[in-house]
């Protein structure tokens, strides 16, 4: 029987990009509502790997799988690095298109050349109660000054790539799967993932 490893977000665009990034992992592809685990994981770390590893510990222990946790953010060279860990949370607001308008005010009158990001993503997996893996990646690119683009969720429609001349939301997922840190950072864990299953680890 193949085993099955745990995606443990429950944002549904993390959801469908990891399945598409590890749909090549000797694994089955599950989730938090496919599972019906209720548990729900609160992200007081300070930094993207103390969360990633907040999660993937604390569903470890809940769940009989592989667990694979990330935690992303976006760090704004102009806002001294900011949203970074707070990225989902950033200003107190609730939705996607609310935290973009927060993040375009405080930007209000920042030039293109002082513009620039990045996202930086961390996944941690966890098996048998323990943390036996950590992979990290990034992706540099310009906040726009409007959203653009319809496909991705966060802060993908003012993440301007100057390379490919699109926002992220304006990539299709094989498009953004080849850039992006969550993409990037995916392919790493797709490795430690191919190496458990050899029985190596």
């Amino acid at each position: 029987m193949t085993p099955r490893l745990l995606l443990a977000t429950r944002n549904p665009g993390k959801v469908r990009e990891f399945a598409y990034l590890l749909r090549h992992a000797p694994f089955q592809l599950t989730s938090l509502e496919e599972e019906g685990i209720g548990l729900d994981v609160s992200e007081t770390g300070q930094t993207l790997h103390e969360n990633a590893r907040l999660k993937a510990a604390a569903y470890c222990a809940d769940s009989r799988f592989v667990v694979l946790a990330d935690d992303s953010g976006l760090e704004v060279d102009a806002l001294d690095g900011e949203p970074g860990s707070l990225s989902a949370r950033y200003g107190g607001k609730k939705t996607d298109a609310e935290r973009v308008a927060f993040l375009l005010s405080r930007l209000q009158g920042v030039p293109r050349e002082r513009r620039s990001a990045r996202f930086r993503c961390v996944i941690a997996i966890g098996a048998g109660s323990r943390i036996v893996g950590m992979c990290e990646d990034e992706c540099s690119g310009v906040i726009a000054f409007e959203p653009k683009g319809d496909k991705g969720f966060g802060y993908d429609p003012v993440f301007y790539l100057p390379g490919l001349g699109k926002t992220m939301a304006e990539l299709t997922l094989e498009e953004k799967g080849r850039v992006s840190h969550r993409g990037k950072a995916a392919r790493k864990a797709l490795d430690i993932l191919n190496t458990m299953k050899a029985g190596v680890q």
